[in-house]
């Protein structure tokens, strides 16, 4: 079962509700960053890796993980 390296890292695979709960999700981290309302140390790397990841998966609609296991959300 091989992927190939366009499947792997460029083919949509996010679509749908997923979209919006990743753009949400990324969102309200960046605005609790920017608000300054995640202070203590770990947890304010955590949160900015959360919106990262959210925010570019979303304007992408790609997520790398969804592919190794062959799922989508985008209807066809």
């Amino acid at each position: 079962m091989k992927i190939s390296l366009k499947e792997a890292f460029l083919q949509e695979n996010v679509g749908g509700v997923d979209l919006y709960v990743r753009a949400l999700i990324g969102s309200i981290a960046t605005i609790a960053l920017a608000m300054d309302l995640v202070e203590t140390y770990p947890w304010n790397w955590i949160t900015a890796l959360i919106a990262l990841v959210g925010l570019f998966t979303a304007m992408t609609r790609h997520c790398t993980p969804y592919s190794f296991i062959r799922y989508s959300t985008v209807r066809k």
